[in-house]
Parts: C-alpha cells; structure tokens; sequence
C-alpha cells in the first residue's frame, strides 16, 4: 500500500527557513491527517488547540530571529515518556490519568531546541511486548494493512511517522522496540548506545537496556535528532562506501527467513556491494549462550527495581501493587505476574549476567569487528514482516507456529543486551509489507554508524 508522505523534519525545517509555509500551516495539516488516520489507534493523547498554539509560538521566535534548530516542527512520543503537556500512561490502566510534574530530559533537549510535543503515541502495555495489541487502550494498526500490527513496543510512534501524521517520533527501545516497529512500518528506526540520550522520566524496564530512539522517514532526520538529543553537532558527513566491510553473521541472522524478507534484504545487499561494499561472513557462534543468560535475567530483574522507582519518584499515588491489579494484556500480565513470587528472578542469577556474561560477550563482539575489519554488522531487522493482529501467542513463519514475541525479536536482542548502536533502514525492493535491514556499529560509535547509514539510505534510494 502506498503511503503520503509528510515532510520529514529537515525538510520541514528548510522550507520554514525559506518561508515557504508556516509552522501554523504545517500544524493545519497535521491536524487534519490526524483526523483521517483515527482508524489506526496510534496517537493516544492529541491537543490540536495546544499544536496551533505551539506553531504560533514557534512562527513568532522564526519572526524575532531566535529559532532553534527544531523550531517549528511537531514531534510524537512513545506514551512513556514524561510530558507535563500531556498524560504519561505507559498504556497501562493505573497510569491512564497521570500527567507528571516534569518533562524526561529528551523531552527539555528537544524543547530547548524549538521543538514541540505534537502528541503522545500509543504503545503496547508497559512496553512489555512487539505487537502494540494493547488491551487497555486497544489494538494500534499497521498504516500499510489496518489488519496487521505496526510492531512494538513504539508502534504508535513508527504508525504515526509512516503515515504521514507526524515528521518525526520517538520510542524506546528495550530488546527491539524502536528498530521493529520501523522495519514492520517501514520507515528508520535508530538505537543509540544506551546512556547516549538522557533516560531520565521514561516508565522503565532495564537501565541497563532501555533506551529511546528516533523514529524517522530519514536518516538525515535521525542524524538531526541525535544531535539535539546528545548535544553533539549534526552529522551530516558520509562514509565512502568502496572502504565499507560489513560483518554477515553465519548463524542466527540470516536463518529461517520469510521469502519475501529474504529477498529483500538480498537485493539491498547487491545494491550495496555494487558501491563497493565488501562483505564478510562471520561466526557469531559463542556468543548465544552468553546473550541468553543475560536478555531475560536483567530485564526481568530489572524491572521489579526500576519501575517501582519510577512510581515514587514521578507517580507516588499510584503504588506498584495497583498497577500490577490493573495490568490488562494477558502477556504483560504473565511476565510481571512471573515475577511476584518464588519464581522471581534470583538476584545471584543478575550479577552473573552483569559482571560474567556481558562482559564477555562484549569482549567477544569487539574482537570479532577487530578480528575482521568491520565497519558494521548487517542483518534483516526482523525475519518476517508484520502479522495479523491477534497472532500474539505464535504467527506462523514457513509454514511452522513459532512463539510470536522471540521470533520478531530474534535479530534485535542481541544488540540490546550488548548496549550497542543499530539502525534499522527500509528495504525499497520489499514487494509486499515492509521489509526491514539492519546495521549493527560498536558501543559509543554512534556517529561511525550513522555516517553509514547516509551513505546507504542514499545508494539504496538512488
């Protein structure tokens, strides 16, 4: 299905700059798509009083000649990030009426910077899952078929984006939160090394996973956001493709995969390779037993210490007990309800993970790239494309029931356990839904990754 386009946030901006429209003629607009796009559930919280009013605000700081670097561009954000504008449910029932005191600090870094908070997008429950089949709030639809799911847990935010409703999201991305739902939607999703962006006031899951990210129909406008949300310059530099290697896993990655993914990804491959890509086979084999005593050991630990916290310190009339009672989706239910008793997990289990196993898989995934030259890992971000909503115990992939959510994740997860950069790019040779390809960097090298990801996106598109 072919989507409109609404101008990405650099081009927004240079059209302002060049007074060609206004923010309040983009807001206008934005109000309107979003008026026509109810259908898809995936903006859960919209002001369009507020939006204008903010667009005004933003025309007269262009007119004084004090706009900063977003001035004038709306931007939706995962509903579980703390705005003072707007209510911050983690789209879970307890949480519905909260509206905290204080933004999170993407959210100051992006105001401060001329930006406005255009909406809040839905989400699945507690960012527990990658279907966003919320029973809360309801089921957010994929833009390209309203039958199939947008992905999760930031699927109102990649929803959005693909649709045209808003320039630019942001999600949060946990074991594939913000990469996922960007392939299945087929638009960019960005995973920064975690601690590259401010994590304060976000409803949590891991510290040590958890992180947010763009959601974009560009990589110029993930290199736009990166640099407001980290406060370095915008990256706009471009790697020569001709010294580019990137690493192709022999196990796990490349196994299993719907045709059509396969083909995709086979076809951006030779793209690349045509460019002067080269590309490395390479065993990533040791490294699975290590990502599997650490994935689930450290978010599940994790959460039973970090969202309490977050209930304290931002929501202190809402106690974890209640919002336990009010969880709504059978399969968030299930993974919290696991953790309540003596099958919680052993925090002796944790410090292995921390201070064993992923230190050692991240010596492991360092020496791989030194050992072989590599610029980068590639993969396809997911090994199938969007499924029907409703598929949210198994979906089926060559002809076989396989468990919905470790089958969509099976790619992402490694990465986030590591804390490493990767950036999901769309496929433009997908014939049917979406098709997603991934690009994989080192922890820190944020800025390596990105300069690659321009220099693709445009030897794909071209």
């Amino acid at each position: 299905m072919a989507l409109d386009r609404v101008l990405g946030a650099a081009a927004l901006i240079r059209q302002l700059d060049a007074k060609e429209i206004s923010a309040v003629e983009f807001a206008k607009d934005t109000i309107s798509k979003e008026a026509n796009s109810t259908h898809l559930n995936a903006v859960s919280h919209f002001d369009p009083d507020l939006l204008l009013s903010n667009a005004e605000r933003a025309d007269e700081s262009r007119a004084n000649g004090d706009a900063g670097s977003l001035c004038g561009v709306p931007i939706i954000l995962k509903d579980n990030i703390n705005t003072v504008a707007f209510p911050t449910t983690g789209g879970t029932g307890a949480l519905l009426n909260h509206t905290p005191e204080t933004n999170a600090g993407v959210v100051t870094a992006l105001e401060s910077a001329g930006a406005y908070i255009g909406a809040k997008s839905g989400m699945h429950e507690l960012a527990f899952g990658i279907t966003s089949n919320n029973a809360v709030t309801g089921a957010i639809r994929n833009p390209h078929d309203p039958n199939k799911i947008p992905g999760g847990s930031s699927g109102g935010s990649a929803a959005s984006v693909a649709a045209g409703i808003f320039p630019v999201g942001l999600g949060t991305d946990t074991g594939a939160s913000v990469r996922l739902p960007a392939s299945l939607c087929g638009v960019v999703g960005f995973r920064p090394t975690v601690g590259r962006y401010a994590g304060d006031g976000v409803v949590p899951i891991s510290h040590t996973r958890d992180t947010v990210g763009p959601i974009t129909t560009s990589v110029e406008d993930v290199a736009l956001l990166d640099s407001v949300l980290s406060g370095n310059p915008v990256i706009t530099q471009k790697r020569d493709l001709g010294s580019v290697v990137l690493g192709v896993p022999k196990e796990v990655f490349f196994d299993n995969l719907d045709s059509e993914v396969e083909a995709a990804v086979q076809v951006a491959m030779k793209a690349l390779e045509s460019q002067g890509v080269k590309f490395v086979d390479i065993s990533l084999a040791d490294i699975w037993p290590l990502n599997e005593a650490v994935g689930f050991p450290v978010a599940l630990y994790e959460v039973m210490q970090d969202l309490p916290a977050y209930l304290k310190q931002y929501a202190p009339s809402v106690s974890f007990e209640d919002l336990v009672s009010k969880i709504g989706s059978p399969d968030v239910a299930g993974v919290i309800g696991s953790q309540l008793g003596d099958e919680a997990m052993p925090e002796a289990v944790y410090r292995e993970a921390m201070d064993v196993h992923r230190p050692a898989m991240q010596a492991m995934y360092r020496d791989v790239f030194r050992s072989n030259g590599l610029t980068a890992l590639v993969f396809p971000t997911s090994p199938m494309t969007a499924r029907n909503i409703g598929e949210d115990e198994t979906v089926d992939l060559n002809g076989e029931q396989v468990p919905t959510f470790p089958s969509f994740i099976r790619n992402t997860d490694l990465g986030s356990n590591l804390g490493v950069p990767g950036i999901s790019l769309p496929c433009p040779a997908a014939s049917g839904m979406p098709v997603g390809i991934e690009f994989e960097g080192l922890a820190s090298a944020d800025q390596d990754l990105i300069e690659l990801a321009l220099s693709i996106e445009e030897a794909l598109t071209s």
